[in-house]
């Protein structure tokens, strides 16, 4: 665990919402997150198996499974089922990029989409992956607005 040896560096600003995620094995997790996905370790607590990570204005937590762990039910793969979390980027092709030299899967390949949102659509390009425990991944890079229809 080289990255819990890492100096503990916390986001210049705490997130208002943070999701935690249950893993199976935190180094696995890591290698996927922080390897091909871009986030860096902030901080992390080896012992209990904790990595806070970061990518930008992104936070999320790691911690392994553990007989206290926070769960209100069964823990079976893939964990997250109905939950994907949306992640703005800046480079999308790039992070698309990462997965296909690391032979990763996407759970649907990039493609552009439009979201009506009140008198506007909003676009953005977007990815979905799973990460090695299963939560679904949806990565996107704004495109801008557009009126509806055009």
């Amino acid at each position: 665990m080289a990255w819990a040896e890492a100096p503990v560096r916390p986001p210049a600003a705490w997130a208002p919402l943070v999701p935690e995620l249950n893993v199976a094995d935190l180094d696995r997790s890591l290698a996927f997150w922080v390897g091909l996905c871009g986030f860096r370790v902030a901080y992390g607590r080896p012992e209990p198996g904790f990595a806070y990570l970061e990518r930008g204005p992104l936070q999320v937590m790691l911690e392994v499974i553990a007989p206290d762990s926070w769960t209100t039910g069964a823990l079976e793969p893939p964990l997250g089922r109905g939950l994907n979390l949306q992640m703005e980027v800046d480079d999308l092709a790039a992070l698309e990029g990462a997965l296909a030299a690391a032979g990763w899967p996407l759970f649907r390949p990039a493609e552009e989409r439009w979201y009506r949102a009140g008198p506007v659509e909003c676009g953005q390009r977007q990815l979905l992956v799973q990460d090695p425990d299963g939560y679904l991944l949806r990565f996107c890079q704004p495109l801008g607005e557009r009126r509806p229809g055009a």
